[in-house]
């Protein structure tokens, strides 16, 4: 009995793999040198595939499900070893499990301005960040590609690979999607879509699938927010003839509210015979509303300002204004 329990001890009858990690892709069984006994139970979870190899060679895959180990169920195994049919004795091969979910919120981002072409505003430089999931697509395929025979792999592992590929094409994502960069910001969700239909392919040869990619952000040079910002006044604005005359009634308060004496009064009187004259050629435009300006100039300050001799009174209010003055700083009137 002792010589028959020491012989089941060298025996690997149960071969199965519980992932306890959220990033691990690939986990080699460790049989610590034991053989594989001949009707040993793989246990496949979903989510992962086993793959077989023998000697450095890929031999059998076992997508998820229950296996009894025979001849049967590892045809390329029994050819490789040069089994007959039925053959029953232990055996010895590596057991790789692959880990097929997904891994999200895999986070990416441009360390370098990536350059585009812009029909309005020429070259311009853009940096975007976001982020995307993918799984393992291939398993064969990436075995061959990528992890070979290590025992233990982890997403770190392809990551900065993944990345890098990604940000690289996405320049030309861009560009081929031709939408403007005044309009990127309202399409960051067909942006994605067609960056993931681009990049996709770029990382399918190394066994692997790219799921999902957000763009989260994309951020214009300073000069090219500037002129966005100017484009943007202007839509504000509307009427440049309804501006014009808001802007002068509003130098025109002003040099009323203006408490720098009498050269300062002076000056703003000028400016507000200028901003008058201003407005009257507004008011000529046809679609130019006339606009009258608050009068807050206090009337003591005018008769102080200037001489009895150098004034005049207005035609319409009666006020006493300069004589050179040809629009009255108090109601506005047109002066003879």
């Amino acid at each position: 009995m002792g010589i028959l329990n020491m012989l089941k001890g060298q025996l690997i009858d149960v071969i199965e793999w519980k992932d306890d990690s959220n990033d691990t892709m690939v986990h080699r069984y460790e049989n610590n040198g034991k053989e594989i006994m001949m009707g040993a139970q793989l246990t496949v979870r979903e989510s992962q595939v086993a793959i077989m190899v023998n000697e450095g060679k890929l031999a059998d895959v076992f997508q998820p499900g229950r296996y009894e180990l025979s001849t049967q169920n590892m045809p390329i195994m029994t050819a490789l070893k040069s089994w007959k049919y039925g053959f029953n004795s232990p055996f010895k091969a590596e057991v790789y499990f692959i880990n097929t979910k997904q891994f999200l919120d895999q986070k990416w981002g441009t360390s370098n301005p990536v350059m585009m072409r812009d029909a309005e505003f020429g070259m311009i430089r853009l940096r975007a960040f976001g982020i995307y999931s993918f799984r393992v697509g291939d398993p064969v395929a990436f075995l061959k590609e990528v992890f070979g025979t290590t025992a233990y792999m982890t997403v770190e592992g392809v990551t900065g690979q993944i990345k890098r590929t990604l940000i690289s094409g996405l320049s030309d994502a861009i560009a081929q999607s031709k939408i403007p960069a005044l309009d990127l910001a309202a399409n960051y969700d067909e942006l994605s879509q067609f960056a993931l239909n681009t990049l996709a392919p770029r990382i399918a040869n190394l066994g692997l699938k790219l799921e999902s990619f957000v763009i989260e952000n994309i951020s214009l040079p300073d000069e090219v927010e500037k002129a966005i910002d100017r484009r943007t006044s202007m839509g504000v604005v509307g009427d440049l003839n309804q501006y014009t005359q808001f802007q002068a009634a509003e130098a025109m308060r002003d040099a009323a509210n203006n408490p720098n004496g009498m050269g300062g009064i002076g000056a703003g009187m000028g400016a507000a015979a200028m901003m008058a004259q201003a407005m009257q050629n507004a008011a000529q435009a046809p679609a130019a509303p006339q606009y009258q300006a608050p009068a807050q100039q206090p009337q003591e300050e005018v008769r102080q300002a200037a001489p009895a001799g150098e004034t005049k009174f207005c035609s319409e209010c009666g006020q006493r204004i300069p004589r050179s003055a040809k629009f009255c700083p108090e109601c506005g009137a047109k002066q003879a």
